[in-house]
């Protein structure tokens, strides 16, 4: 896999949402001091960095150079950051847990990514993951869609991961896990800012531009989108997650 290109400030600056999301998640870790927990595209590092404070040996991977960097700037003190490709991990059986928000969706080749996981793991460590399942997004890329067909462009092909729960179960038993818990749920999510919605499709979605004149499709994009996705004066994205706990079998 290419390294992911990201604008790492504007990371911090618009999406912080990404990261305070997974304070649940983190609770459903509850890792304990002592113990080793991997963040399997760990971003600009606030949570390797929180889990550090709480005495636990955190260490942090992502495939964006930008981001480990801009982890490595934040947080001088922790120098537990590096570029990894979540399918490759290559570490040894030394974790007591993976932890992973926000990401998977983002690597379409699923068992090669929870096999280099359960590699990872200790025989009875955990991997606690939450990521897009199916339908995530789905009035943003089918209204952006139509948008590019109604400025003459081709469709394009959506490059994410949304499995419904059935499907990543599978995958996750396949790899030598036992899933102990797992659910899919919607999670409508507020944007930053009025230009909220602008800026998440040009951070995650940019593929979705291509071609087009970036101000003249975010425009149409809003109008198209705004009776459902606008409310109390910002934009929500419409997301739906997988929450996943599994334990590698001894």
């Amino acid at each position: 896999m290419e390294p992911q290109t990201w604008d790492a400030a504007l990371y911090d600056r618009h999406h912080g949402f990404v990261a305070s999301y997974g304070q649940d998640l983190l609770e459903l870790l509850a890792a304990l001091p002592g113990e080793r927990v991997l963040d399997l595209g760990c971003g600009t590092g606030d949570h390797v960095a929180l889990l550090r404070s709480r005495r636990v040996v955190a260490d942090g991977v992502d495939a964006s150079p930008s981001m480990i960097a801009r982890a490595e700037e934040k947080y001088p003190d922790y120098p537990y950051f590096s570029v990894a490709d979540a399918r490759e991990l290559a570490l040894g059986a030394r974790y007591d847990a993976v932890f992973s928000n926000a990401v998977l969706h983002w690597v379409p080749e699923p068992s090669r990514v929870v096999a280099s996981v359960a590699a990872a793991l200790r025989p009875g460590g955990r991997f606690v993951a939450e990521f897009g399942g199916a339908g995530n997004v789905g009035t943003i890329i089918g209204a952006a869609q139509d948008v590019r067909e109604a400025f003459g462009l081709p469709r394009v092909p959506v490059p994410w991961y949304y499995p419904t729960v059935g499907e990543y179960a599978t995958v996750v038993e396949g790899a030598g896990l036992e899933v102990r818990s797992a659910w899919l749920f919607d999670r409508p999510t507020v944007l930053d800012g009025t230009e909220g919605l602008a800026n998440w499709v040009r951070m995650f979605g940019a593929f979705l531009l291509e071609g087009a004149d970036d101000e003249k499709f975010v425009v149409e994009l809003e109008d198209r989108v705004r009776d459902a996705l606008w409310r109390n004066g910002s934009w929500w994205a419409d997301y739906r997650r997988i929450r996943l706990v599994a334990v590698k079998r001894g």
